[in-house]
């Protein structure tokens, strides 16, 4: 079980933390492992957040590239240039501010938002699962299990998403026991389970009025936030799984 506060679980737009240093790993990194952290890890098709850690005590900063879980904790990955040897990183026991690149993070938030938006109406009004997905800031895909996809039928996704994105759903987070969550009918909206077998907890994002899932990522907290989506091409990937991409109108937030 992780030891360290994850803050990007609980609150999506805490921009910067401070942490004590618990560990570092100058071989595989350089990592760094803080008791508090408002990076978000990866995971899910969104990309990890990127940013700063600064020593409160001189002001000394470096510059995150990527964060990933370790064992469980979070791990920044510093990018150092040069020898990689103690002398030019934190300490165990420095304490830092962690602070995202918050313009990266929000427009990855409401990219996700975007696409679980997308899913729920092809969902709800298609029946089609889920097969993949990926994003980066102000775009994405997504693939679904359609036997045909059109011009015509693209552009009614589109429409459609872009009401519901206007209707300012809210999105709640919960955490539920697993029991409870899985006893929820559809919530794995995936072709395949990627939940890790035996977590006692599923963390579930609630699109409300359209959309429920298991999701680990973050999001914004309406979808009036996101603005609107335009879809930009489409593309068979197999017999029954079409790719759907999208980006954001307006992605410069």
């Amino acid at each position: 079980m992780p030891t360290g506060l994850q803050v990007c679980y609980i609150d999506a737009y805490a921009r910067r933390v401070d942490g004590r240093v618990v560990s570092l790993d100058l071989e595989n990194g350089p990592l760094v492992v803080l008791d508090s952290t408002v990076f978000y890890p990866g995971g899910g098709g969104q990309p990890s957040d990127m940013g700063t850690l600064t020593r409160r005590s001189d002001g000394a900063t470096w510059y995150v590239r990527g964060a990933r879980k370790v064992d469980g904790e979070i791990a920044h990955e510093l990018a150092i240039s040069g020898a990689v040897t103690p002398d030019v990183l934190p300490r165990v026991g420095d304490e830092l501010t962690a602070e995202i690149d918050w313009d990266r993070r929000h427009l990855l938030m409401r990219t996700h938002t975007a696409l679980h938006t997308l899913c729920g109406v092809v969902w709800r009004d298609y029946g089609a699962q889920v097969t993949g997905g990926n994003m980066e800031p102000g775009s994405g895909r997504m693939d679904f299990e359609f036997e045909r996809m059109s011009a015509d039928l693209v552009g009614e996704i589109e429409a459609r998403v872009n009401r519901e994105l206007l209707a300012a759903h809210d999105i709640r987070v919960n955490n539920l026991p697993r029991d409870e969550a899985f006893a929820i009918p559809d919530l794995i909206r995936t072709k395949i389970n990627l939940l890790p077998p035996g977590i006692p907890e599923v963390r579930t994002i609630e699109i409300v009025g359209l959309d429920l899932q298991a999701d680990g990522g973050t999001h914004v907290a309406n979808t009036r936030e996101v603005g609107t989506i335009r879809v930009t091409g489409y593309e068979s990937k197999g017999r029954i799984n079409k790719r759907i991409r999208i980006e954001l109108v307006d992605a410069a937030g």
